[in-house]
């Protein structure tokens, strides 16, 4: 083989190298970078689980299918993060406009001694009716908490009914195939939460 083939080929390869490469940064898919919090270059699975709704009814996994869902771990005696959350929470969903139908935002009482599916209905709905409500027994939160990424503690208080619970506040994302798709931070601020779902909806469109 003479040396004008031989840098021929090495040249073809080299073009064939420099194609695959080109191609694997243009296919590759691309985290979308928010201002709310983080996304997970790949979404994380959830463990099936067993919860209470708001309305009585059970509430699984397989209610997270189907479309976004920010979850908020709280509880209804909870005197200043949960209120404030739950509000910005209230502006982020005012401000979503047409993208609100693709979004649902769950609280998800860690305090099942107290907060029963009704006293849960009732306390989001003063919030906005359109949010969603659940809790289940102590075994299914903290196993549901480690798999999420949440955690909380009880504190006890004067009396035994008097315990307060401290709770992370950060929020989770879970895309409508039921997986962990990432974390909104605090601050909140509902204007750059919204635009930055909007975002997230319209990329995996």
């Amino acid at each position: 083989m003479g040396n004008g083939v031989l840098k021929w080929a090495a040249a073809a390869a080299v073009a064939v190298l420099l194609g695959i490469v080109a191609g694997m940064f243009v296919l590759r898919p691309q985290v979308l970078s928010i201002t709310s919090g983080t996304l997970l270059k790949t979404p994380r699975p959830i463990d099936d689980f067993q919860l209470s709704a708001a309305s009585g009814a059970a509430f699984s996994k397989a209610d997270l299918a189907g479309h976004w869902t920010v979850v908020f771990a709280g509880f209804t005696f909870c005197p200043d993060v949960c209120p404030t959350t739950l509000t910005e929470l209230k502006a982020v969903n005012a401000r979503l406009g047409d993208a609100a139908k693709d979004v649902r935002f769950l609280f998800l009482s860690v305090d099942p001694e107290r907060d029963t599916p009704e006293k849960i209905g009732q306390y989001i709905a003063f919030f906005d009716p359109a949010f969603q409500g659940a809790t289940g027994d102590t075994a299914a939160l903290e196993k549901l908490g480690a798999n999420l990424g949440f955690v909380y503690a009880k504190v006890p208080g004067a009396t035994p009914d008097s315990y307060t619970i401290d709770h992370s506040t950060a929020l989770i994302l879970i895309d409508p195939q039921a997986r962990i798709a990432g974390y909104l931070t605090p601050p909140f601020k509902p204007d750059a939460m919204a635009a930055d779902l909007e975002a997230i909806i319209a990329a995996s469109n």
